[in-house]
Order: C-alpha cells, then structure tokens, then sequence
C-alpha cells in the first residue's frame, strides 16, 4: 500500500449537496503527486468506500495517468 506517492493538496468543501458538474469541478485540482518515478508502469488500484458521482476518483485516476505507463483501476464496496 502506498500512501505518499497520491496527496491530496486542497482541502475541498463537503460535496453531499452539490450536483455531479459542481463535484467534479470542486475535485478536479486537489491532488499532486509525490514520487511519480516510483509509480512508472505500475498498476495501481484506487479503492473507495462509496461511489456517488466518482469525482473523487476521477480525480484521482487523471492525475496518476500522468505517470508514463500506469494503469488504475478501482474497487468499490457501494455505488449510491
């Protein structure tokens, strides 16, 4: 489990009212990535609890595949 390499960078506002665009726009620029050449061709695995609109995870998907060769996918244990 790597922790450090996909830091959050912005503290956004609490997204349970907002609508799907407004999510995604909110999200959009919160994530940076650290250490990016450990992540190079890795496959890499983005979990979450529940996926409402996945604007945290595309988020998080679109930076990481700015790292030449990885590849993400994601799990969830709800979609609501």
């Amino acid at each position: 489990m790597n922790k450090q390499s996909l830091i959050r960078i912005e503290n956004t506002e609490c997204q349970t009212r907002k609508k799907r665009f407004i999510r995604w726009e909110n999200m959009m620029n919160s994530f940076d990535l650290r250490s990016s050449k450990k992540l190079r061709g890795k496959h890499i695995l983005l979990v979450d609890d529940v996926i409402t609109t996945s604007s945290t995870l595309d988020a998080c998907a679109q930076k990481l595949q700015e790292v030449e060769g990885v590849k993400v996918s994601i799990a969830t244990i709800t979609v609501a």
